[in-house]
């Protein structure tokens, strides 16, 4: 039995609400994502050269892929690199990789574009389009960068053989507007800023992952989420970290429902690192006092 399964039981779950790997099914539609989702969708359909999504770290961007690569057509091949680095010759193996093209190892710069632009060529061909999409895509260097908009040069009259999607953290939309990289940015061709939640958006979302589990919902109080949203900006990441965290020190203490108490108490244990770092410690001094102040019975305050 592990931790997970411990608290569970406890709240009637069927499985753990607030893992941190990307899972589709848990994907909670905010406006921004919706709308992060519908920029990747007209990328795809449009045939643009390169679309960029850009957000904070944990926001949600890979399951916005992961769902996307789900309902993806029958007619696109899809290559997913994560976290890619490396010079001109390393990226396209990379890309190959992702597209499950074989290719001779450490063979000529020369040997990898041709043996891609063969392959993309056989694809159009066969009324197949290709999207590569680069995870991480910040810790791309300006030579790569460049290389990558390269591969957008191949291309057979007026259709693209291959689209690029670039996802990654704020920096990435930086990077890309230097004067150096102005003829890939000019390809950029749709984009969008996936921002953090807002302190409604974290309360939809915590109810949404408990429900999607099994629960009712109802397991965090509107005071706890609030608390939850000041400690972590609303990042996504730790928003699921706290969660754990907060219905496992449920469990221990036999409670079904987690109190702005809870929350307070794994905040100070500090088992969730980097949750009150990113956040203004006044900010949540104040909603620590009003969950407090709110959640004071009656009969204490008249005595």
């Amino acid at each position: 039995m592990t931790t997970g399964d411990l608290y569970i039981e406890h709240f009637g779950l069927r499985e753990r609400p607030f893992t941190l790997l990307p899972d589709p099914s848990f994907l909670y539609w905010s406006t921004q994502h919706k709308r992060a989702y519908s920029i990747l969708e007209f990328g795809v359909i449009s045939k643009a050269p390169i679309t960029l999504i850009t957000g904070e770290i944990g926001a949600g961007k890979t399951t916005l892929l992961q769902k996307l690569i789900s309902q993806i057509d029958d007619d696109v091949t899809i290559g997913l690199v994560s976290n890619a680095q490396g010079g001109r010759g390393e990226l396209l193996q990379w890309a190959l990789n992702a597209l499950d093209v074989p290719a001779t190892p450490r063979a000529p710069y020369v040997q990898l574009y041709q043996t891609l632009a063969s392959f993309l060529i056989s694809e159009y061909a066969e009324g197949r389009r290709v999207v590569l999409i680069f995870d991480e895509a910040q810790n791309l260097s300006r030579e790569g960068l460049e290389e990558i908009r390269m591969l957008t040069n191949i291309n057979s009259n007026k259709d693209e053989l291959i689209q690029l999607i670039l996802v990654g953290q704020p920096e990435l939309r930086d990077v890309l507007l230097q004067p150096k990289l102005r003829q890939m940015a000019q390809r950029v061709a749709a984009s969008f800023h996936l921002p953090r939640m807002d302190a409604e958006t974290v309360s939809g979302y915590i109810e949404h992952r408990v429900k999607v589990a099994g629960g009712t919902g109802e397991e965090f109080s509107a005071e706890a989420c609030d608390l939850i949203h000041a400690a972590t900006e609303g990042v996504p990441r730790l928003v699921n970290q706290i969660c754990e965290f907060a219905m496992l020190y449920a469990w221990s203490e036999e409670l079904h429902l987690i109190t702005p108490q809870i929350v307070r108490s794994v905040l100070d244990d500090g088992v969730c690192f980097g949750a009150i770092s990113v956040s203004d410690p006044e900010e949540v001094g104040q909603v620590l006092k009003l969950g407090d102040h709110q959640k004071v019975p009656p009969e204490e305050k008249a005595g």
